[in-house]
C-alpha cells in the first residue's frame, strides 16, 4: 500500500491494516479525533512520547493555508465581497479542522513511522 493510500484511508503506518483514529471527530458537535494508543493488528504505538505530535502542527498549518488559497481563487470569480470571502473560509477552515486534524497526523506519523524507518 502507498503512503498516500494509508495517510487517506487513516491505517497504521507499519502494518497498513489497523485503524489509526477510533473516532473521526465532527466540529460542529464540537468532538474532536479520538486515536487509538495501538494499532489492533501489529500493536505499533502511534504516540511514541508526549509532544510527538508537535511538529504535526505545522502540517496542518500547510493544509489550511492550502485549502484558503484554492476556496479564495476558486470563490474570488463570483464574490465581490472581500468579507463575505473572509467569513467563508473562516467557516471551511472550522467544517474542515478536523479532517486536516487526522490528516496532518497521519502524514506526520508516516514521516516518521514510515514501513522503511526502524525507531
Amino acid at each position: 500500500m502507498s503512503a498516500i493510500v494509508g495517510i487517506i484511508t487513516e491505517k497504521c503506518p507499519k502494518c497498513g491494516k489497523g485503524k489509526v483514529f477510533s473516532r473521526k471527530g465532527n466540529p460542529l458537535l464540537f468532538q474532536m479525533p479520538r486515536m487509538n494508543e495501538n494499532c489492533s493488528e501489529c500493536g505499533h504505538k502511534f504516540e511514541k512520547e508526549p509532544g510527538y505530535f508537535f511538529g504535526s502542527m505545522f502540517v496542518s498549518y500547510a493544509l489550511v493555508v492550502g485549502e484558503m488559497i484554492v476556496f479564495f481563487l476558486l470563490v474570488h470569480k463570483f464574490i465581490e465581497s472581500f468579507v463575505t470571502i473572509l467569513i467563508l473560509i473562516a467557516l471551511l477552515a472550522i467544517l474542515l479542522s478536523t479532517f486536516n486534524f487526522r490528516m496532518s497526523r497521519m502524514a506526520w506519523m508516516y514521516l516518521l513511522d514510515g514501513k522503511n524507518k526502524q525507531i
